[in-house]
C-alpha cells in the first residue's frame, strides 16, 4: 500500500511507522513541520519518505497527495496537549480544526480518493454521568477543554466530509495512550522522566506533579497503532470507533506503580495547575464496536508499559 501519514514524527506516528515497516510491502510517506525524525526515532531513518509541510498549507498538501497518490492516509497531525490548550486555545483550534479541514480540502481537490483514518480523542465525551459509565460511540459529546472541543469539531467535520464531498473517512476516538518515547509534556512520561533523572543523580529525588485525582483509560501506544491499522482496513466509511482498554486507573495509583519501580527512594510533591479544574475527571471506553469489527484486543499490560516507559527515560538520562 502507498501510505501517507500526517504528523509522522510525533509519538504515535513513530510507533505506527515501526508497525508498517515490520509488516513490509508498504511505501510510506510522512508529513511533519520539519520533515525529519527526532533523535528518539533516528532508527526510523529511511522508513518513510519525509516532507516538511505546514498543516494549514492546503495547496502544498494537495500537491503531495497528487504526487504520492496514497491508498491510505493516517491523519495524526494536530495539537495534542490538553493542559496547554487552556493557555493557548487559538493555536489549538487552528491546528485541530483548520488543519484538518485543510487536509480534507487538499485531498478533495487532488482528485485522489484514499481511505482516511482520522484520529480523534475520547475526551470529546467529557465527564461520565457516573464513575462506572463507559462511553460508547453514541454518547453525547461534552468536551471540557479547548483541546477536546477542537477535536470534537474536527471529528464531526470528518463525518460531514463523508457526506459531501464524499471522502472515505473512518474516525477513531482514542483514549489515553502511553508508552516509550512519549514526550514529558504528558503525565506518565513526565513521572518516568523525573524518576530516571533522580536515579541518575540529575535531579533531587522529588517528583513534582499536578492533580493526581483523574481516572484514565490507559492503553499502550503499540496496541493503539495496531487498532489504527485494523480500522483503516476494516472500518466503515463515516463510522466512528472508540479505541482503549475499557479499564481506568487513578493517576495517583499509576504514579505509585512507577515509584515502586524506582531504584532510589523518591518523594511525591503535588501542585494543582491553574486552569485544569474544568478538565475531564474520568474517562472509560466501551470498545465493543472496535473489537467486533476488527477483532482487536490490547496485548500490553499496564505494568509492562510502565516498565518500558521508565526504561526509555533511563536511556535518555544515561545519554546526558
Amino acid at each position: 500500500m502507498r501510505i501517507l501519514i500526517t504528523g509522522i514524527t510525533g509519538f504515535v506516528g513513530g510507533h505506527l511507522t515501526e508497525l508498517l515497516r515490520a509488516e513490509g510491502g508498504h511505501d510510506v510517506h510522512g508529513l511533519s513541520r520539519h520533515g525529519v525524525w527526532g533523535l528518539a526515532c533516528a532508527h526510523l531513518s529511511g522508513a518513510a519518505t519525509m516532507r516538511a509541510v505546514d498543516l494549514l498549507d492546503r495547496d502544498t498538501i494537495a500537491r503531495v497527495v497528487r504526487d504520492v497518490r496514497p491508498d491510505w492516509v493516517f491523519h495524526l497531525a494536530g495539537y495534542a496537549n490538553t493542559g496547554k490548550s487552556f493557555r493557548e486555545p487559538d493555536v489549538c483550534w487552528a491546528d485541530n480544526l483548520n488543519g484538518t479541514r485543510a487536509v480534507y480540502d487538499a485531498i478533495a481537490e487532488s482528485g485522489v480518493r484514499p481511505r482516511i483514518l482520522f484520529v480523534s480523542t475520547g475526551l470529546v465525551y467529557g465527564d461520565p454521568d457516573g464513575p462506572e459509565q463507559a462511553f460508547d460511540e453514541s454518547a453525547v459529546l461534552k468536551p471540557a477543554s479547548p483541546y477536546a472541543a477542537s477535536k470534537a469539531a474536527a471529528d464531526l467535520l470528518g463525518y460531514q466530509y463523508t457526506r459531501s464531498p464524499g471522502l472515505d473517512i473512518v474516525r477513531v476516538r482514542l483514549f489515553n495512550q502511553i508508552g516509550p518515547r512519549q514526550p514529558a509534556d504528558y503525565a506518565v512520561a513526565n513521572f518516568a522522566r523525573q524518576i530516571a533523572a533522580a536515579e541518575a543523580g540529575k535531579q533531587s529525588p522529588v517528583i513534582e506533579t499536578g492533580d493526581l485525582s483523574a481516572h484514565r483509560d490507559l492503553t499502550d501506544v503499540r496496541d493503539m497503532v495496531t487498532a489504527f491499522r485494523a480500522l483503516i482496513e476494516h472500518g466503515a466509511k463515516g463510522e466512528v470507533y472508540n479505541a482503549g482498554r475499557g479499564q481506568t486507573w487513578r493517576i495517583r495509583d499509576v504514579l505509585d506503580k512507577l515509584v515502586g519501580l524506582a531504584r532510589v527512594r523518591v518523594e511525591v510533591r503535588q501542585k494543582i495547575e491553574p486552569g485544569r479544574a474544568a478538565d475531564t475527571a474520568i474517562t472509560r471506553a466501551d470498545t465493543r464496536k472496535l473489537r467486533r469489527v476488527t477483532g482487536w484486543a490490547p496485548r500490553y499490560e499496564l505494568d509492562r508499559t510502565l516498565a518500558d516507559t521508565l526504561d526509555y527515560w533511563r536511556g535518555v538520562a544515561a545519554q546526558g
